[in-house]
């Protein structure tokens, strides 16, 4: 003899018998074919199945996991990125403009332009793209030489150009020009009949270490001369493309490090000091 099934009704709405139904699926709850919901909540009662909050992240915790997904966009890792983004989009807790930031992004990855500069480097192509600086002026570059770097927590395209008009910096590297990712405009990318050039433009510049540093000093990949210790102090030589990015990095060491030489980039440094200086007697 047959043993009968107890019966309950469920009162929910049609998107909600839809959700059931593809959990149903996912977890191989079905009848025949067929997702089926009453094997589901048969599932859950046996404890077959766990249910887990989903309204208990932080907001700390929301945020960290999408600020790895904007910096595994930035480096190219678009599989990696789209796991988080299916994560996050699976939370309640997710705001309504995050979360449309997110289903935006799901719906297409990978930025064709991304794909596009990736393939022209790799193949050493030439190329023209639209940009926006920080004050969303718009410039156009034509780029003959690039290569993404990550720099302080953020990736760049960072490439020899054509243009070197309103760059600032010292005159051997004007060429050199570091772009965000994020600022490069969709759909305005297309190659340019011009040489690849083998580097970015460069030049050497000396420097003293001092005290501690002198001691602890780590050698960069771009050291070309690392002298021996003489007293306290140390003397390197490293090859830069870009002056502002260099005086970031050792402004952290203060006193125990000094440029000697060129002097176009010791006497950039040193009117920052004395710019620095002046504004705080005022």
């Amino acid at each position: 003899m047959s043993r009968k099934g107890q019966s309950i009704t469920l009162s929910v709405s049609d998107w909600e018998k839809q959700q059931l139904q593809a959990l149903a699926a996912a977890f191989n709850c079905k009848w025949g074919a067929q997702p089926n919901i009453s094997r589901l909540v048969s599932a859950i009662a046996r404890n077959q199945i766990q249910l887990l909050s989903n309204m208990d992240w932080s907001s700390e915790r929301l945020q960290a996991l999408d600020a790895a997904r904007k910096a595994l966009i930035d480096q190219g890792e678009i599989a990696q990125a789209v796991e988080i983004a299916r994560l996050l989009n699976a939370r309640h807790e997710l705001s309504a403009p995050l979360r449309a930031e997110i289903e935006q992004f799901l719906n297409k990855p990978r930025p064709a332009w991304r794909q596009t500069v990736d393939e022209f480097i790799a193949q050493q192509q030439p190329f023209r793209l639209t940009y926006q600086d920080a004050a969303e002026r718009p410039f156009t570059f034509h780029i003959l030489y690039g290569q993404i770097l990550h720099i302080e927590k953020r990736d760049y395209l960072v490439c020899y150009c054509q243009e070197s008009e309103a760059n600032q910096d010292i005159e051997p590297l004007r060429h050199n020009w570091t772009l965000r990712l994020d600022r490069i405009q969709e759909a305005a990318i297309t190659e340019i009949n011009q040489p690849w050039a083998k580097d970015l433009a460069r030049v050497s510049v000396k420097f003293a270490l001092y005290g501690g540093l002198a001691f602890a000093y780590q050698p960069k990949e771009e050291d070309v001369f690392i002298g021996e210790l003489e007293g306290e102090s140390r003397r390197v030589i490293r090859k830069i493309f870009n002056t502002f990015w260099f005086f970031r990095e050792i402004a952290q060491y203060w006193d125990q490090c000094e440029i000697l030489e060129p002097q176009s980039v010791r006497d950039r440094l040193r009117d920052k000091i004395v710019n620095l200086s002046q504004r705080y007697q005022e």
